[in-house]
């Protein structure tokens, strides 16, 4: 009998110190701003040369933005709660070289974005110019390609993009 006391005050103690830590303040909600809804995504610009790879990003963040968020995607800027647009570049750098013939074995790609979040109900400005980077390595020795390397960055670069939409802690 005595057993059982002693574990329902350690019980007690731990409960109370768990309200003095901040577990109390624990919920189950969306990370993502709740007076938001609809987005309307742009076209995202692009300052490279390489052409093209601005309809994979802006397709791939709305896919994401679709299935990992509470938002729906509208076509209609008139009738969206917010807008998100931005502008991409891309980098390639090679990694390694052959020695006896000075060709590629190893590159990277990098996509780099910069990013707008406007709130079309108030006028402020969720996100401005915040910066996301993605990279991605290939090597032609290997069958991989530019495309190959430039699809993987893209798509990870929008994954960083739709983080970058979450509710600051």
């Amino acid at each position: 009998m005595k057993t059982m006391y002693q574990w329902l005050i350690l019980a007690l103690i731990g409960a109370f110190g768990c309200s003095l830590t901040g577990c109390q303040g624990y919920q189950n909600d969306w990370p993502y701003p709740q007076q938001i809804q609809t987005v309307y995504v742009e076209m995202f610009d692009t300052s490279s040369f390489r052409r093209g790879h601005e309809f994979t990003l802006t397709d791939s963040i709305c896919k994401r933005l679709e299935a990992q968020t509470p938002y729906k995607i509208v076509s209609d800027r008139n009738v969206a709660d917010s807008v998100l647009s931005g502008r991409m570049s891309i980098g390639n750098s090679v990694l390694a070289t052959d020695y006896y013939s000075a060709r590629p074995l190893e590159q990277e790609t990098t996509v780099y974005v910069s990013v707008t979040w406007k709130d079309l109900k108030t006028g402020n400005m969720l996100l401005e110019g915040e910066e996301v980077y993605a990279s991605s390595t290939y090597s032609n020795p290997m069958g991989q390609t530019f495309e190959y390397s430039i699809n993987r960055a893209v798509n990870k670069a929008a994954v960083r993009v739709v983080e970058l939409m979450e509710t600051p802690w």
